[in-house]
């Protein structure tokens, strides 16, 4: 086992400043390969759920929004979904910039 592999396993910042600092020096053959590509796949998982979260929570408010807004409304005047209509317009900003960011890193990939 190699000195960045072990420090993988017990100082995970260390681990990735230490490859961030071999990658700035062009230092490819002492670099993490085997970690790296895992925490490369696990950073494309993680980014995926985030989004499948963020659409789920989104498409939930606007179900809620177009089915169940004039029921409520009817039953209670006071019921105005404002926090329907807050979470609607957070998750598409958040979903906007996650998917601005996403196109421009696959867009410096290719």
């Amino acid at each position: 086992m190699t000195e960045l592999s072990t420090l993988y396993q017990t100082d995970y910042s260390a681990w990735a400043t230490r490859n961030a600092e071999l990658l700035r020096a062009g230092r490819y053959a002492e670099l993490d390969v085997e970690h790296l590509l895992a925490e490369l796949s696990d950073m494309g998982k993680s980014e995926q759920h985030e989004l499948e979260n963020r659409l789920t929570l989104l498409l939930a408010h606007l179900l809620k929004w177009k089915y169940q807004l004039t029921t409520l409304s009817a039953r209670w005047r006071e019921f105005k979904a404002d926090s329907w209509r807050a979470t609607i317009i957070e998750q598409r900003n958040r979903l906007n910039t996650r998917l601005k960011k996403h196109s421009r890193l696959t867009h410096c990939l290719l």
